[in-house]
């Protein structure tokens, strides 16, 4: 399934390739997250489904399991840092739709420059992360908007604290909990990677080899969201997670690893916004119509026009696909978050009944 999420190598002298997702696009996200549903339902089936409950008290799955449970809680808190983060987007796209309708204005004069010149700017200082607050997109932004002649602030998903780690989470447990300014998408990454090392011979009930997997999606796939969407602590997930290469199944995974983590090295020295494709694309032409803004002098010759109509209408159509694109995305990241709530429920009341099994009742 990952090999399907892999950008396509230019053969010139072979037939083209049909036309794929640009690799961290919302299109693509939402492939992957497809992919690691996919794969969390075939692993459920496998773990649970006619298995002898008595199975997972025997070594090394009385271990590496627990293990991956710990992760799953883990993964939590990074779904909702990125529900935060698409949050952070949304503001940014409405600081973008001002400047689009300010400079769609026919014929460009000084007000029309100076009202998208201002929404440009807050919007890239946002991207490049010079307001340090950490609910910056909704409050301080907010009331930069009044300026700008637009509403301000929007619903807002404050930053996820360190899930308290009991035995079961409930499957209502809000998407959304409180930020800790402490909290880190990194942290969480390196604690999720730490153990994971893949099984030896000789288990039993050759479990561990499937949970073992399952982690290593699990991690990849949330490494994948935290480098690509916006963060509280603006930094990168930090140095890969290392997935052995003598696993054939671990290799579009590596390959995928390698191209993102070469793109961030690209991208870390001009801010801190993600990789998503869309997010870069609209920075950039950002970046273009405010130097068109800052050197702005009426009237605007006719090629000029052309030059800047073009790039409004790049931002225009950027807009167009993150408002099509975010909201399903968000809806995506909700049914992991759930996803992974329930299935764990599920692992923990086959636990339970071992744990009954292996109690000695009294008579």
């Amino acid at each position: 399934r990952f090999i399907q999420l892999l950008p396509p190598q230019t053969q010139p002298e072979t037939k083209p390739e049909p036309e794929t997702e640009t690799i961290l696009s919302i299109s693509w996200f939402r492939k992957l997250l497809d992919v690691y549903l996919c794969c969390e339902s075939e692993f459920k089936a496998v773990l649970i489904i006619g298995r002898d409950a008595s199975c997972f008290s025997k070594p090394p799955l009385d271990r590496v399991l627990p293990e991956h449970l710990d992760r799953t809680v883990k993964a939590l808190d990074i779904c909702n840092a990125v529900t935060h983060g698409i949050e952070m987007i949304r503001h940014w796209l409405r600081l973008a739709q001002i400047a689009v309708d300010a400079l769609e204005q026919r014929p460009i004069v000084d007000g029309h420059v100076r009202r998208a010149k201002r929404a440009l700017n807050a919007l890239l200082m946002e991207m490049v992360g010079e307001d340090k607050e950490p609910n910056a997109p909704v409050g301080k932004l907010a009331e930069r908007m009044w300026s700008i002649s637009r509403r301000g602030g929007s619903a807002v998903f404050p930053p996820p604290t360190t899930v308290n780690h009991t035995r079961k989470i409930s499957v209502s447990r809000s998407l959304s909990s409180s930020f800790s300014k402490s909290w880190s998408a990194s942290k969480q990454l390196q604690a999720m990677s730490t153990n994971l090392v893949a099984p030896r011979g000789g288990d039993p009930t050759g479990l561990s080899l499937p949970v073992y997997l399952m982690s290593s999606v699990l991690v990849f796939v949330m490494w994948t969201l935290v480098t690509a969407v916006p963060s509280q602590e603006r930094v990168g997930p930090g140095t890969n997670f290392q997935l052995p290469r003598h696993l054939v199944w671990n290799n579009p995974m590596i390959a995928l690893q390698e191209k993102i983590a070469e793109d961030w090295k690209k991208k870390e020295k001009r801010g801190a916004a993600g990789l998503l494709a869309e997010v870069q694309v609209m920075g950039k032409v950002a970046q273009n119509l405010v130097e068109f803004a800052d050197g702005f002098e009426f009237p605007v010759g006719v090629e000029k026009v052309d030059e800047v109509a073009a790039q409004v209408t790049e931002l225009s159509d950027i807009c167009r696909e993150l408002e099509v694109g975010l909201g399903p995305l968000q809806l995506q990241v909700r049914e992991l978050f759930h996803r992974m709530v329930r299935s764990r429920a599920e692992v923990l009341d086959v636990m339970d009944i071992v744990g009954k099994i292996n109690t000695n009742v009294p008579y």
